[in-house]
Parts: C-alpha cells; sequence; structure tokens
C-alpha cells in the first residue's frame, strides 16, 4: 500500500463515517422530543451519551494500542449501527428515559473506538510508507473532507425527515454505517502498527492518571487551558443541539425538519471556515492565549444574542457567526496545548483534556435544558453565554507568572 492510498483509504473513511453519522445531528433533539422525552430528558439522555464517551474513552484506547486500530475502528461501526437500530426502536416504542440513558452511554461507546484509532491508523500507514508531505496537510484534508460531509450529512438527514419521518434519518444512518464497515474491512490494513503489551485497563488509567497530573494538571501553563475546557465544551455541545427546535420556534413551523437540518449545515459549513480562518489568525495573533478569551468573549456575546432576537434570519446568521468563532479556536488551543506537553506524553494529556471538556457537557447539558423546559431556549442561551465565559478567568491565570515560580526559575538559572 502506498502513501497516497493511505492518504485516500483515511479521508474515504472521514467521509462515509461522518455522512453517516450526521445524517441525525441536525434532527435529533426533534427525535427525541417527538419520542416523548422533555427538553431537560432530551438534554439528560445527551448528557449520557457524553458520559459514556468519559467512561469508555480510556478502555477502548487500550483496544486501539493492544489489539489494533483497524480492530478498534470495526468494533466502533458495529457499535453504532446497533445502537442506532436501538434508538429507532426506542423512538417507535415511546420507551421510558432509562432506556434512553443506557443505549446514549453506549452510542458513546461506539465514538470511543473511532477516537484516536483513525488518525493513529493515518499516521502509522504514512510513517510506514515513506509519506513526504505534512501531517498538518494531511489532517487539514481530513477536516475540510469531515465538514463538506457533514453539511450533506445534516441537510440532507433534514430533508429526508421532511419528506418521510423523523425515524428515516436513522434507518439512512445505519445502512451507510453498514457501507462504511465494509470499506474499513476491505481498506484498512494496519501498516507500521506495533501492538503494545496486553495491558489491563486499571494498569492504563493508572499510568495515564499519573501522566496527566504530571505534565497536564500540574503543568500551570497548561492546567489553567485545561480547567477552562469543561466550560466552552459543555456549552458547544448544548448550542449546537438546543438550535433545532429553538430556530424552529422562531422560524413559526415545529415540523420544518428541514430548516432544522439546514441549520446543522450551516454549522459544518462554519467549521469549514473557522478551520481555513485558523493559520490567519495565528499569524495576526501571536499570543495564543489573548486569541482564546476574545474568540471566547465573542462567541459569547453571539450565543447570548441568539437568545435574543426574535428573528429567524438573524439567529441563523449569529449561529453561523458563533460556529465560525468555535472552529478557529480549537486549532489556536491544540496548538497551545502542543507546544506545551513533552511529545512523550502529548497523546496521554490530551487524552485527559478530553475527558475533562466531556465531564463538562455531563453536567453542563441536563442543566441546560431543565433551563429550557422551565423558562425557554432564550434563557438558556443566556445562561450558556455566562457559563462560557467563565472561562475567561483560568485562561488569564494561563498568562501570569507567579512571582513563587519567577523566584525558583531565576535561582536555577544561577545554579
Amino acid at each position: 500500500m502506498t502513501a497516497e492510498r493511505v492518504l485516500r483509504t483515511y479521508l474515504t473513511l472521514v467521509v462515509v463515517s461522518t455522512g453517516a453519522s450526521s445524517m441525525i445531528w441536525g434532527i435529533n433533539t426533534l427525535f427525541l422530543l417527538d419520542a416523548g422525552l422533555s427538553v431537560g430528558k432530551a438534554f439528560a439522555a445527551n448528557a449520557f451519551f457524553t458520559a459514556g464517551m468519559v467512561l469508555f474513552e480510556v478502555p477502548t484506547g487500550v483496544v486501539a494500542d493492544t489489539v489494533g486500530r483497524r480492530a478498534s475502528y470495526l468494533l466502533g461501526t458495529a457499535t453504532l449501527i446497533g445502537t442506532t437500530l436501538l434508538y429507532l426502536l426506542l423512538w417507535r416504542t415511546h420507551a421510558a428515559f432509562g432506556w434512553w440513558a443506557v443505549v446514549s452511554a453506549l452510542l458513546g461507546l461506539g465514538f470511543t473506538f473511532f477516537s484516536g484509532a483513525t488518525e493513529a491508523w493515518l499516521v502509522d500507514g504514512l510513517h510506514a510508507t515513506g509519506y513526504r508531505g505534512s501531517l498538518d496537510d494531511a489532517f487539514a484534508k481530513g477536516q475540510v473532507a469531515n465538514g463538506i460531509a457533514m453539511l450533506a450529512g445534516s441537510i440532507g438527514g433534514g430533508v429526508l425527515a421532511q419528506i418521510t419521518n423523523l425515524g428515516m434519518p436513522y434507518v439512512a444512518r445505519a445502512l451507510l454505517l453498514t457501507a462504511t464497515f465494509a470499506v474499513a474491512w476491505r481498506s484498512m490494513r494496519d501498516i507500521g502498527f506495533t501492538p503494545k503489551q496486553r495491558v489491563s485497563v486499571r494498569g492504563e488509567m493508572s499510568g495515564i492518571v499519573r501522566a496527566s497530573l504530571r505534565h497536564g494538571l500540574l503543568n500551570r501553563r497548561v492546567r489553567w487551558v485545561m480547567l477552562a475546557g469543561p466550560f466552552t465544551a459543555g456549552v458547544s455541545v448544548y448550542g449546537f443541539y438546543a438550535a433545532q427546535p429553538y430556530l424552529l420556534q422562531l422560524y413559526g413551523h415545529t415540523g420544518s425538519y428541514a430548516v432544522a437540518g439546514l441549520s446543522a449545515g450551516i454549522v459544518a459549513g462554519a467549521q469549514i471556515a473557522g478551520g481555513a480562518s485558523a493559520s490567519y489568525l495565528a499569524r495576526v495573533f501571536r499570543d495564543r492565549i489573548r486569541t482564546l478569551i476574545a474568540a471566547i468573549v465573542v462567541s459569547g456575546v453571539l450565543i447570548a444574542s441568539i437568545g435574543l432576537v426574535t428573528s429567524f434570519g438573524l439567529a441563523l446568521v449569529l449561529l453561523m457567526g458563533w460556529g465560525t468563532m468555535f472552529a478557529a479556536m480549537s486549532p489556536v488551543r491544540q496548538a497551545y496545548l502542543n507546544s506545551h506537553i513533552p511529545s512523550e506524553q502529548r497523546a496521554t494529556v490530551l487524552s485527559f483534556d478530553n475527558l475533562l471538556g466531556s465531564a463538562g457537557g455531563v453536567v453542563i447539558q441536563p442543566a441546560l435544558g431543565r433551563t429550557a423546559d422551565v423558562w425557554g431556549y432564550g434563557t438558556a442561551y443566556l445562561v450558556s453565554a455566562v457559563i462560557q465565559v467563565l472561562a475567561v478567568p483560568f485562561l488569564a491565570l494561563a498568562r501570569r507568572k507567579p512571582v513563587e515560580s519567577a523566584q525558583r526559575e531565576a535561582l536555577a538559572l544561577r545554579a
């Protein structure tokens, strides 16, 4: 297998898996509400999905590193097919919330099998086949492919729901995931991969905690950025999924599922634009922490404005602006963290950072869902803005250089 074929296979997998998964992203909240869940319970179900990602990320990472990247990817695809069909069954039977919580957590399990395995497979394969290009360029192509697939999938899912019913996008998703499984089975091979010695999940967890404390939370420049993550991560998931029913409410036709799909597609387009603008922002604004603070404040103003407006068109424009700011912020944050973490511990610390972000979603999503239940979506968006801005003081601490730290560094230099 050549490097070009490895990259082409990676891009194909990104397109088919994201296209399949995003079929429901534009209408998922509407689907949960149609199944009889309240707004609060709908976002509590989403929180159980996030909790599943927190619980299973490390165990599935062990699978990818010991059994293989291909095996992990195939297990993830099979799990998503099964849980998607279970979601459809729960919708048809108007099942009790407890079942939604269990299946949502298992849905999170499916995505954790993907987490890291696909990228690791790409890097292993490119290194083994003598790839001469830049990994940044390879991942940039993947990001663009991901955005395009999400744009097509979310709009397509909304249109399909409009002309049929809310369950059909889930049927389409299961079928497309089956095609994804077939592509991965045929095209993926673990090239350049050396399995780690089989270890216990408990032992792996202990190692991750130790490395994360030493190079993450005990590293002053990294610690505050990681602790700011739960605020922004939790709000981003709520802001995306709450937009579906809220925009339909402003539009005046709660059954216009194509409009809900369009809203998700607009966020996907904003992701592409934000990702493309990240390199420009890095050249203009050299201080990454200041850039992050500015982006959080601006996006906070935008999300608060979404909660205040009564115009559907204006809310759509504000949603696009908010999505663009979030997409532009992510590469800046990644670049900052990677520049302050030793390469040997990079994957471990970044995995722990993902866990912290997901943990924020577990708490924030149901709280905001309950707020929308009681006071409405507009108020919930205003509360979202307040929660997001709480990340700013943590980021400000990352820019400070404590006197004690400065004195220790001076003494070390004299020694």
